[in-house]
């Protein structure tokens, strides 16, 4: 096992170079709170003059949130793989900061990126940190794949433990530290508290939000061609059948239902909260079959950014989500929750705040939407029923997540960086 803490003979360019890779530029709130945090983390450790390059699958979308002459912003090609190389021998230092880092929920696709972009790093001689990421379900080869090559990081930092504990029964060797996701660090501008109320005056007597996402897309596969309603961008398309198209009609059928419930029964407004833009279609589809849609709005990461997406969780009475960030974003102001977990991350979130037996439903459920009812009405009945939990969670992973900087800064200083105060 290779320690991250013993001094290692790196030449570096002056000012450092710094390749973070992730899943960048999709118009995603949790992609974005977390590269922000990211980037300052990186400037107080090495100084503000460090060399960044941010590769993205969308350089318009990216250039909303990501700025600064000290930052390179390489669109990815299509095709991804060739040119991987020559970003990592261009640069000093390689980061993955990308949540999702070591599982195929998604994509086999972008697991492979990280994973080639670790073999790289380490076949060049060019330290390698995993930074604040997590590790869930994978296929048996995928397993295989992520044993040989994430066992080449010089150090891992897993965002929860049982990440960490995942990665161990792959059979990664590599050094594992466990903090918590680097987007509890993310403040979000004091100018955007309270502006839905503002814009939004009916929402006043009380907002719920769904954060919610269409989980019979994926996984996005690769393949030449398919109707372009189901491409994401070529060449990965969405998995699509008949079976899993009658599947997101009773989805926003449900949905759609619960909103009206909510808007009839309790007099709340509804918040449509797309935390991704792909998940703008389930949002509206849910908007068009309501009953009472003058009650409701979607709020797309499309259109705002993430600190008016995060003030705008934080303002809800209660939140049901199918997005990790949604939770982690939201519980700085202790938001009453229910998860409707698709994988690991809600499912880990949950367990670790003590939440999974009473507020989290699996989404294949026949009874989901029962479930989904019944917890919206004791919630609302009585916030305070999740308070403590939310509060006391809140405050452990903020303390862990300041750990990634302090971490990050041994990491540099072991490998002959002059480290910022």
């Amino acid at each position: 096992m290779k320690n991250p803490l013993k001094p290692q003979t790196v030449h570096f360019q002056d000012p450092p170079r710094v390749l973070v890779v992730g899943y960048n530029g999709a118009n995603n709130t949790g992609a974005e709170a977390l590269l922000q945090s990211d980037i300052e983390d990186l400037r107080a450790v090495l100084g503000s003059e460090v060399q960044l390059t941010v590769p993205t699958i969308n350089e318009a979308n990216l250039r909303r949130y990501v700025k600064g002459s000290a930052v390179r912003i390489v669109p990815w090609p299509s095709t991804v793989f060739p040119a991987l190389p020559g970003l990592v021998r261009e640069n000093d230092l390689i980061l993955l900061v990308e949540g999702s880092t070591y599982m195929d929920t998604w994509t086999s696709v972008m697991l492979w990126v990280y994973l080639w972009t670790t073999n790289l790093a380490h076949t060049m001689g060019k330290p390698c940190l995993a930074y604040a990421v997590d590790a869930g379900d994978v296929s048996a080869l995928n397993r295989h794949l992520v044993r040989m090559e994430a066992s080449k990081t010089d150090l891992i930092i897993a965002r929860a433990r049982a990440a960490a504990d995942r990665l161990r029964a792959f059979g990664v060797n590599a050094p594992i530290e466990v903090t918590a996701d680097n987007a509890f660090n993310f403040r979000p501008d004091s100018a955007d508290v309270g502006w839905v109320q503002g814009t939004w005056p009916e929402a006043a007597s009380g907002l719920v939000g769904l954060a919610v996402v269409n989980f019979y897309l994926w996984p996005v596969v690769m393949r030449p061609w398919g109707r372009e309603k189901d491409c994401y961008k070529w060449p990965f398309y969405y998995t699509r059948s008949p079976e899993r198209d009658r599947a997101i009609e009773v989805l926003a059928d449900g949905y759609a239902a619960l909103a009206d419930d909510l808007i009839a029964k309790r007099g709340k407004s509804i918040a449509l909260i797309c935390m991704e833009q792909l998940d703008e279609p389930l949002a509206r589809m849910i908007y068009s079959r309501m009953t009472h849609a003058d009650r409701a709005r979607v709020f797309s990461s499309r259109e705002y950014n993430a600190s008016q997406m995060t003030s705008l969780l934080r303002s809800l009475d209660l939140l049901v989500t199918s997005r990790y960030h949604a939770c982690v974003l939201s519980m700085a102001a202790q938001v009453p929750q229910i998860a409707v977990g698709h994988d690991l991350r809600l499912k880990t979130i949950y367990t670790e705040l003590g939440l999974r037996d009473g507020f989290f439903v699996e989404p294949d459920s026949m009874k989901m939407f029962a479930a989904i009812k019944d917890n919206a009405e004791r919630l609302l009945a009585d916030p305070t029923i999740e308070k403590d939990a939310l509060r006391r969670g809140y405050e452990e992973h903020l303390a862990k997540a300041k750990r990634n900087r302090e971490l990050l800064r041994g990491f540099v200083a072991a490998h002959g960086w002059e480290v910022v105060g």
